[in-house]
């Protein structure tokens, strides 16, 4: 694993966004009118899940006849895929546009291409993910983990708003347990589904509205730390390799996108 990539920034404006190759090919820092949103800390920021989301039950899932096992990341399962512990490669650095590229390898089964975008406007930033196949078809996933600051300096704590169909029922194993049931009060660390697409906003008072949207269904709430909370869009649900799994194939690669967009108050 190389480390020699740089960190990419983006600006217009006064946003500013760092993305580090090197760590993961996370946002390490977005600023809005020089002030952080997101949590520092070579952790944190907002990284990739790829090529699966969240928690993989005891790091194991099928293919056809096939049983494939994953590190124990979390023990006892497998959490959030390899692309944030990988260096991507720099294919594409402009003034408000980037992209980046890893070939997938061990301990991932498949060999293959993940992808990401990075585009910035003064006022929304729309990041996608692109995963191809080098040959044979295999089940995968990708999503967003940002940790956005709970309080912006001094101010009041971040608001959570959204209206979800369902909550994924969590068992005590951490995992969806099959069953939906309608959303519960936080504090949360669970999976909603949104049929007509992720749409939750997050409101720092008298300070800024963030809204984080994507066409697809599903997107993990997490907020049981003081630090930060999570809003995290993903292709499907926790453990979806084995309960939902989509399928990346040569004619069809998986391709997801989410759209922060924001205004000042």
């Amino acid at each position: 694993m190389s480390s020699s990539e740089k960190d990419v920034r983006l600006s217009v404006g006064d946003t500013e966004l760092t993305v580090n190759p090197a760590n993961g090919c996370r946002i390490s820092s977005l600023r809005i009118g020089g002030t952080e949103l997101l949590r520092q800390g070579e952790r944190y920021g907002c990284f990739p899940m790829v090529p699966w989301c969240g928690r993989t039950e005891n790091g194991q899932f099928r293919d056809g006849g096939v049983l494939h096992q994953l590190p124990l990341t979390a023990p006892p399962h497998a959490i959030h895929g390899t692309g944030r512990d990988t260096a991507w490669h720099t294919a594409l650095a402009t003034g408000t546009q980037a992209s980046f590229y890893y070939d997938l390898t061990d301990p991932w089964p498949y060999p293959g291409r993940v992808t990401q975008t990075f585009e910035l406007a003064e006022d929304s930033l729309t990041l996608a993910f692109g995963i191809e196949t080098y040959g044979d078809s295999f089940p995968a996933q990708a999503g967003w983990h940002p940790w956005f600051r709970r309080r912006l300096d001094t101010g009041e704590e971040v608001r959570i708003d959204f209206d979800a169909a369902w909550q994924e029922e969590r068992g005590e194993n951490h995992l969806p347990t099959g069953r939906r049931i309608p959303p519960l009060p936080g504090p949360w660390d669970d999976c909603f589904g949104m049929p007509d697409g992720v749409d939750v906003t997050l409101t720092w008072p008298e300070r800024l509205e963030l809204t984080v949207k994507s066409r697809s269904e599903w997107v993990v709430v997490y907020d049981e730390q003081d630090e930060a909370v999570c809003v995290e869009p993903q292709s499907g649900p926790p453990n979806g390799l084995n309960t939902d799994p989509r399928y990346v194939t040569p004619i069809e690669p998986l391709e997801i996108a989410t759209t922060w967009s924001w205004r000042r108050l």
